[in-house]
């Protein structure tokens, strides 16, 4: 098991809670390429490469809205959990998506990914996907999640890793 898996009820500092998420992310995270680019606390800059089992259109060779979807959530998620310690997991309650226009055929999808605001139980995320202008958005999120879910993000994420026959 690896330094950034354990966890003794501390909070963790900041370049260990990035590490952890960069390493540690879903296992979905991990298998479409999401890769985190650039992190600060409640921020996450993230990208995704451009995969041929994305396209949603086959004639037009635009990716699946559902890729946007899922890449958003991810990478709102790993805002939340750079604004926390690492002491607690979370889970999305809610995620809206305003798509705007599809993503332009073989390009990478870039992700700005802010949690804007904590509560005691409820996390505040907004994020765009864009293809380098988040001005020209693909599309636009607004998400809650609740934070406190039973055992910590990082215990969750190496319990995950052993279900899935991964490493530990």
């Amino acid at each position: 098991m690896s330094e950034i898996s354990t966890y003794d009820g501390q909070p963790l500092p900041f370049e260990q809670v990035a590490k952890a998420i960069a390493e540690r992310r879903s296992t979905y995270g991990r298998a479409s390429g999401l890769r985190i680019d650039r992190a600060e606390r409640g921020e996450a800059w993230t990208s995704l490469p451009y995969q041929f089992v994305f396209i949603g259109d086959m004639e037009s060779g635009v990716i699946h809205g559902g890729v946007v979807t899922a890449m958003l959530d991810e990478s709102c998620g790993m805002a939340v959990q750079l604004a926390l310690d690492g002491s607690r997991s979370i889970a999305t309650l809610d995620l809206r998506i305003d798509y705007v226009h599809p993503a332009t055929p073989g390009q990478p999808v870039l992700a700005d990914a802010e949690c804007v605001r904590l509560t005691s139980n409820v996390a505040f995320t907004r994020a765009v996907a864009h293809h380098g202008d988040p001005a020209d958005p693909i599309a636009s999120s607004a998400g809650t999640f609740m934070m406190g879910t039973k055992g910590s993000v990082i215990q969750a994420q190496t319990l995950g890793a052993r279900f899935a026959g991964g490493p530990s």
